[in-house]
């Protein structure tokens, strides 16, 4: 058992420096010697881990989304504005999500399928999150799943533009603005 506790907390030092390399080089300039050496391990050691470097950024990208998870029924639009706010806290994970979803959506990426099936899951999520809040229409007429793309495009925009210019972007403070004209007040 000891053996693998060890395996997983190595493995999740892996995950954890394969995040670092990503956010200083980008997917496609992060190598798996990088990561190795940055862990104290041999490519090849690293390989033990993970067979690819494929399968290294699919398993980060899968632990950066348990960081934020919340069980799909306990969503709430305050607990979104939450999330904006825990964010703004840590650029360097926001850097390398967001750069990785800009790379993943050129064909043949290996984190493409990733994001298509992580997007299908968050549209679902931000509908019902605005069905337990406004019911089958929204104040300004669209429907949960209408609005739910939306949503999802502000959150995903803001942390653009908060990346490129935190000092003209709150970030936590356009969702907020963006929350209240969804409502209707």
């Amino acid at each position: 058992m000891a053996t693998r506790a060890r395996s997983e907390e190595r493995r999740a030092e892996i995950l954890r420096a394969a995040l670092e390399v990503i956010a200083e080089r980008g997917y496609r300039g992060a190598s798996l010697a990088a990561v190795a050496e940055r862990v104290g391990l041999t490519q090849q050691g690293l390989l033990h881990y993970f067979p690819t470097k494929e399968a290294l950024l699919v398993a980060v990208l899968e632990e950066r989304d348990q960081w934020d998870s919340v069980p799909d029924s306990q969503w709430r639009l305050d607990l979104l504005g939450s999330l904006v706010e825990y964010n703004a806290m840590r650029p360097g994970i926001v850097q390398t999500f967001s750069a990785l979803l800009g790379e993943s959506v050129a064909e043949g990426h290996p984190a493409r399928e990733f994001f298509t099936r992580r997007y299908a899951a968050v549209r679902g999520n931000m509908a019902q999150v605005l069905r337990a809040e406004y019911g089958d229409r929204l104040p300004g007429g669209l429907t949960p799943e209408q609005a739910a793309p939306l949503m999802v495009a502000v959150m995903d925009g803001l942390q653009f533009q908060w990346l490129l210019d935190p000092d003209a972007v709150d970030m936590p403070e356009a969702f907020r603005d963006f929350l209240r004209l969804l409502g209707g007040t």
